[in-house]
């Protein structure tokens, strides 16, 4: 039997089965599969005519939604891969337009309470933290490779880390005795490097998360890809087709955002959602990760176009 605890509760999930519109006998296609949340209720709604393309580049997730979505395997393809390599995905299974497309940018719960995954400061693990698991960069190479002033730059670009510079020169130093190997040892190590007087006056969310976030982000170039990703997506988007987009912080909704007002002024897409929305008080209630949530949705118009 699967275990029920490696399901990711999956974020805005009302939104996201309302705003795609969702009707039997469409293709959808779910960017971010991880463990199946948001691809069992779009299944519900399509089958048994209706097919889903699910992409993920964590193999371990994968197989737990493979196995989740046992009923439907005959309307669901499973693809390891990165989702910028989207227009070629679909081109592998001969699918020239798609029904709609969601894009759950945030890692999951799964992943973040295994600890040899590397993603979480609250349990030990190696300094990994690859969606990836086949990719060559780990966290362990940029916080133990990189220069000083590369990993400031990294950890302000990234995370937008009000004390990059001083655990940026805490890290060198440190790393001169050995090198910094596990989760709870750069966690502490943030931690030293910020004034003790500011550990709880600035930070409502515990002081590492900033760091982690950037690292994270570096090691999977996840802020690289999206603004082509989602150019992909419009393209191959059919007639009043829709694209859905939840990010986690400030640096995916502003790429998001100004992608979306892009191909509006181009005459490509119709913004549906004006002002990004957030989880009800009632799904942070019972789902406290989606806190920091945001979504976004646009529709295609009919204007032909091709990504760059």
């Amino acid at each position: 039997m699967l275990d029920q605890m490696s399901f990711h509760v999956p974020v805005m999930l009302n939104e996201v089965v309302s705003y795609l519109n969702l009707a039997p006998g469409q293709t959808i296609v779910d960017a971010t599969m991880g463990t199946g949340g948001h691809s069992l209720e779009i299944l519900k709604r399509i089958t048994p005519q209706g097919r889903l393309i699910g992409i993920d580049r964590d193999q371990d997730s994968l197989e737990i939604s493979r196995k989740r979505l046992e009923d439907y395997k005959d309307s669901c393809s499973f693809v390891h891969s990165n989702f910028s390599e989207l227009d070629q995905i679909l081109r592998d299974l001969n699918i020239k337009e798609i029904d709609g497309i969601v894009f759950d940018l945030g890692i999951s719960s799964y992943q973040l309470k295994n600890a040899e995954r590397g993603f979480s400061f609250q349990e030990e693990g190696p300094l990994d933290m690859r969606l990836d698991k086949s990719s060559y960069i780990s966290a362990y190479d940029l916080v133990n490779n990189l220069n000083e002033n590369e990993i400031s730059s990294l950890l302000w670009n990234f995370g937008q880390e009000r004390w990059h510079n001083r655990i940026a020169r805490l890290l060198v130093e440190e790393r001169r005795s050995g090198p910094i190997a596990t989760t709870k040892q750069l966690a502490n190590l943030v931690m030293r490097a910020i004034p003790q007087r500011y550990r709880k006056s600035y930070y409502r969310i515990h002081p590492a998360t900033r760091s982690f976030q950037a690292i994270r982000i570096a090691v999977n170039r996840e802020l690289e890809v999206l603004e082509s990703s989602i150019r992909k997506a419009v393209a191959i988007l059919k007639k009043q087709a829709r694209i859905c987009v939840i990010s986690f912080h400030s640096l995916e909704d502003r790429v998001t955002k100004h992608t979306f007002r892009a191909l509006k002024a181009d005459g490509l897409i119709d913004i549906i959602t004006n002002k990004p929305l957030t989880p009800t008080q009632e799904e942070i209630d019972s789902n406290p990760s989606s806190r920091s949530s945001k979504f976004r949705a646009a529709e295609r118009l009919e204007k032909k176009y091709e990504a760059d």
